[in-house]
């Protein structure tokens, strides 16, 4: 069977080459007569795999020396309960901003542990847009100031970070990174599931500057201590040892075939201006975003009839395009188009919404 176009927003599609280097190791890693998923995490060829893992994400995203690097477990929503636990520890506040779902379930779950501020929401149209934000509404002893900076829903992005001075910017970037330069400087906490652009889902990134270590609550769980992990070289219990490795392939082939992610982010850019810019001049379909906060990763779009809705989304699946309908909150269709994603997929997806625009409209 020929593969599909997978628009899924996650898990989602990996580099076709990737999957075959993974596939011609399966059995057998390096001459190690062994497969990685079922080598000791205590080994020497683990450990080799681990740091090569962590070099290459160092690398990739310029990552200053003063940030540690963990392979955590339980999702990007873990981390909705690390952050507070671990830094709101001074003022017992802190500033979110709610753009979409999982921003709010970050919100959410920090105003168990204190003093959580709504800064601003665009929750008043359907998360379709960032607000604009007015630093004189911002906590001025916060302990961190926390957004969703890609909302893989429906399809934003922030282009512009907050001005938080002092206060740590913490990000939540599971739908965004790698897929464009960031400076990791400007951030206290970067964190992000690794199902959409870097890895299988499994294995959750956090990158924390050193010095916000070693605050965790007295109620922390070990396991939710960002401590532990930093000690531990994120080998306290056993990680998710593929995962660590399919990343590894990812990054491999992120700085060695794209040649990084400058060039990663021109070839972003590209395809999403191709569907953009169809969207824009389409007499059936139309984007939902307003167009300075379009997400390059995200689009979702709709014809605005339900049963033509559901009718391109089962045609499409029949032509080859699949997971293309939108988040049951939002209804209508979303193409996630991540790094993985071939520009030909997307010219192949404007094609059939041609095609189907002109028998339906």
């Amino acid at each position: 069977m020929a593969r599909v176009y997978n628009f899924s927003a996650g898990p989602s599609a990996l580099p076709e080459s990737v999957l075959a280097k993974a596939a011609s190791e399966m059995l057998d890693y390096e001459g190690s007569g062994q497969s990685v998923m079922e080598m000791s995490h205590r080994s020497k060829v683990y450990q080799s795999i681990i740091d090569g893992a962590e070099a290459l994400l160092r690398e990739v995203m310029q990552i200053p020396d003063n940030y540690k690097v963990l392979f955590l477990q339980g999702g990007a929503s873990s981390q909705f309960a690390m952050v507070p636990m671990n830094l709101m520890t001074g003022s017992g506040k802190a500033d979110y901003v709610i753009t979409g779902q999982w921003a709010k379930k970050a919100y959410k779950e920090a105003a168990r542990y204190g003093q959580a501020n709504v800064v601003a929401s665009s929750e008043d149209k359907t998360f379709s847009y960032i607000p604009k934000l007015d630093p004189a509404t911002f906590t001025p002893d916060a302990d961190y100031f926390h957004i969703c900076m890609n909302n893989t829903i429906y399809g934003t992005v922030y282009n512009e970070l907050p001005e938080t001075g002092d206060v740590p910017l913490v990000a939540d970037i599971s739908s965004c990174v790698l897929s464009k330069p960031i400076d990791v400087s400007k951030f206290g906490v970067l964190y992000a599931g690794a199902q959409k652009n870097m890895a299988p889902a499994g294995v959750t990134v956090v990158i924390i500057r050193e010095d916000l270590i070693g605050k965790a609550m007295d109620i922390t769980p070990t396991m939710f201590n960002y401590q532990t992990h930093a000690d531990n070289g994120s080998m306290f219990n056993t990680p998710p040892c593929y995962t660590i490795y399919m990343m590894k392939l990812v990054l491999e082939w992120l700085r060695d075939e794209i040649g990084g992610l400058q060039n990663m982010q021109a070839i972003n850019e590209k395809k999403a201006a191709l569907l953009y810019d169809y969207l824009d001049n389409s007499k059936l379909f139309r984007g939902t975003v307003v167009p300075e906060d379009r997400s390059l990763m995200n689009i979702p779009f709709v014809t605005g009839n339900d049963e033509l809705d559901a009718k391109f989304v089962k045609e499409a699946a029949a032509a080859g395009f699949v997971n293309l309908k939108g988040h049951r909150s939002v209804g209508g269709m979303r193409a996630s188009i991540y790094n993985a994603m071939p520009l030909e997929g997307v010219e192949a997806l404007v094609a059939f919404m041609k095609q189907f625009e002109q028998e339906n409209a």
